[in-house]
This record gives structure tokens, sequence and C-alpha cells, in this order.
């Protein structure tokens, strides 16, 4: 098979980051303070995060879907408003969401590269790789793959499909992104009967009309079928339920198809690319280990934001060297704790705010949780709890400061 090449094409030992635990969420106080977490969040460049997991992971993650910068070279922004309308763009509250722009094709293959090697180090012996991209990038990383993962080992190219507007007048609409699955070996996890769909109507009609239908072959209609390797899921823009404002976000059906076929129950699954935390929510919903990474403080933000809706405790780390501006004490906050309440006053804009009841200086180990609506915006500011100790409140404003204050 060809190999592609490009300028400074190479692989040297990744610097393994230095990864320390920050806080643990015990989502609405469930299993707090004792429960062993079910999922890892990591603020940290994914390469020298994977590099610093080896040790312990290598060989052992069942499924890892990636969904990198796509080669567009655009700068994208983050929705931090509540209750806009979707169809005033020029009103939206935005804040820095993340940048997808290279010096050049040369580069950004590198950086594909470099990643996708250690994601094969990582995945299990009967893992697997959904890779996602789109037009810009998806030949190249089809041969790169190829390369890493031995082209026997290819399994599908699969074709998200959807709708939406297009400014293209020059050409047909572009409206599907490419998914390529590879596995580590042909020893693949694929649970064909957690992700059947029933038949299309017309078809189920045809052969109640007809014993000869299918040239003789009676599916089992009632079983449904396996879905063909095109998939249609409404983009996030259409899905008020879901959308966080994180731009690229990615529908919960989409990964739902994939960790239902690709992982069993109690597996380890993998997004070094975390973006809104698609992945890791849809995981800790049904039943999944995760490990989830992203460089962008905003990213990790989010992610946590829709983890507290699980039933999920999840470790929040990061990179030494990533460590995001440092929580403060501010005049701007006022906590009072007493009666069973904690409450907090203050004139930021918060966005979301946690409390540790006993904090012991080192690790925030957050028992209760309080974020904005969606729509209205509106957000508790006042949460029932049991205090055992020295309290210390965490809080995230729309902009993405962050602040901390014990009482």
């Amino acid at each position: 098979m060809p190999n592609l090449d490009w300028k400074g094409k190479h692989l040297s030992p990744p610097v393994p980051a230095t990864v320390i635990l920050d806080s643990i969420l015990y989502p609405k106080g469930r299993g707090y303070p004792k429960a062993r977490p079910d999922g890892r969040v990591i603020l940290g460049d994914n390469l020298n995060v994977m590099a610093a997991l080896l040790p312990e992971y290598e060989g052992h993650i069942n499924l890892i879907y990636a969904d990198p910068p796509f080669f567009t070279n655009r700068k994208f922004s983050a929705r931090v408003g509540r209750g806009e309308d979707s169809r005033k763009p020029s009103r939206w509250k935005l804040a820095e969401g993340y940048h997808d722009s290279w010096d050049d094709l040369d580069s950004y293959l590198q950086f594909l590269y470099e990643r996708l090697s250690l994601m094969h180090r990582l995945l299990a012996p009967n893992g697997t790789l959904y890779l996602h991209l789109d037009w810009h990038a998806d030949a190249y990383a089809r041969l790169i793959l190829d390369e890493i993962f031995g082209a026997e080992n290819f399994i599908n190219e699969i074709i998200w499909t959807y709708h939406g507007p297009s400014p293209i007048r020059t050409a047909f609409n572009r409206k599907h992104d490419t998914i390529l699955m590879y596995g580590k070996s042909g020893d693949y996890v694929f649970n064909v009967d957690d992700i059947r769909e029933p038949y299309n109507p017309n078809t189920v009609a045809t052969f109640k009309a007809s014993p000869k239908a299918g040239f003789g072959k009676v599916p089992d209609l009632e079983r449904g079928k396996v879905p063909e390797d095109w998939w249609y899921f409404p983009v996030v823009a259409r899905l008020h339920n879901e959308r966080t404002g994180y731009p690229t976000q990615k529908p919960e059906a989409l990964l739902e198809r994939i960790i239902l076929a690709s992982s069993n129950k109690d597996d380890l699954v993998a997004d070094f690319f975390c973006g809104s935390g698609t992945t890791a929510l849809v995981a800790a919903k049904h039943g999944r280990r995760f490990i989830t990474c992203d460089e962008s403080a905003r990213a990790i933000h989010t992610a946590r934001l829709r983890l507290a809706e699980t039933k999920s405790v999840c470790a929040f780390e990061l990179d030494s060297t990533a460590r995001p501006e440092a929580a403060s004490k501010s005049k701007k906050i006022i906590v009072h704790a007493a009666g069973g309440y904690v409450r907090l006053t203050t004139s930021l804009d918060v966005d979301f705010w946690e409390v540790d009841p006993a904090w012991d200086g080192k690790i925030f180990r957050s028992a209760a949780q309080a974020q904005r609506h969606v729509r209205s915006g509106e957000i508790p500011m006042e949460l029932k709890m049991k205090t055992g100790g020295r309290v210390c409140i965490r809080l995230v404003t729309v902009e993405g400061k962050q602040f901390q204050l014990h009482v």
C-alpha cells in the first residue's frame, strides 16, 4: 500500500504531561465523598496527555472517538448567551471557542499523525477507532490510518448526512461528514443487535403484500435491520434540548450509535478532542467508563456542565503546564453557609457554581452544583446541603473566569 509523505513527517517520543487531580464531581452529591470516579476529564494538550496515560492505559482503551479540527482554517466562536433568538446571530453573545487554523497542510498532517499513532497504542487488541472529519482532509487521513493500523483493519467509511442552509451556489451543497472506522485487529467488538433500527414502513408493507418480495429472502421485520454506512442525524442546531453553544457540537444520537456498536458496559471509552463533551456524556449515560481531554478551558467547562446532569462521578484533572487562570477570592462574592443551606450572592454573571462542604484545602470535592438554565438563563443561588467543615465554593462566569472562595 502507498504511504503519504509530507515535509517534516516524523514520530518522536512525546513529552508526557504531569497530570494532577484538581477536583471530583459528585453529581447532586451522588456518592460523595468516597465513590470512585467513573470518568476522567483532563485539561491539556492531548499529545502530552496521551503520552502520560501510556504507562497505565496502553492496550487498554476499548473505543476511541476522535473529532479533531477539520483543517477548515477558521476560528470558531462559542455562544454563551441564554434564551437568544437563533434567527438573529448579530445579537448572540459570543466568546472564543477554538481555532482550526494552520500554517500549511504539512503541519496539520503532522498534528494528526502524532496523535493517531498514540491512539493506536492506547487501543485494546479488540478496540476500535472512529475518526470524524469532512471533505477538507478525510482523504489524507485515510492513508495515514492505513499506515498506522494497516489497510486490512479498515472497517467502514461512514457518512453522516444532515440538512441545513448553505451559501454554496456553484456546487452541490456539502452536507455530510466522513467517519473512518478502523479496528486494532480483526477481532473487534461489534454489537450488531444493540444498533438495529426499524425497517422502513414501505419495506414492511411490501413484505406483507407479497411473499415473493426480497427474491425469496424474508427478513425478521420485528427484529429490525442493521443500519447502512450512511446515517442521518439532525445537526445540534436543530436539537434545542442538546445545544450548549459550543461550536461544532455533535449530536448525542451519533455518539450513541458508535458507543453501543463498539463497546460494552464498563468498557473504557476515550475522546481526546473533548469539545462539548458529547462522548463522555453518552458514555456515562450507557454505563461506560471514560477519559476525555481538551486544551480549551471552555471545552472542559462545557463538559462539566453536561456531566453534572448525569449519575457518573468524574475526576477533573489538568496538565500542570496548562493550568487556567487561578481561581481567587473576590469582594464581589459573598458566601453564607448556615441552616443546611449554602447561599451565593454576587454581581458576577454566573454560569455555574458548586460547593465542597468539607474542603481539605487540596482536592475540591463538588457535592452540589447549580447552572444556568439553557433557555431562561436563570440560575439557583441557594443550594441545600449538609456542611461538615470548611465550606468552599467555585464559580465560573459566562465569560469563562473562575473564582474560588471558602468560609
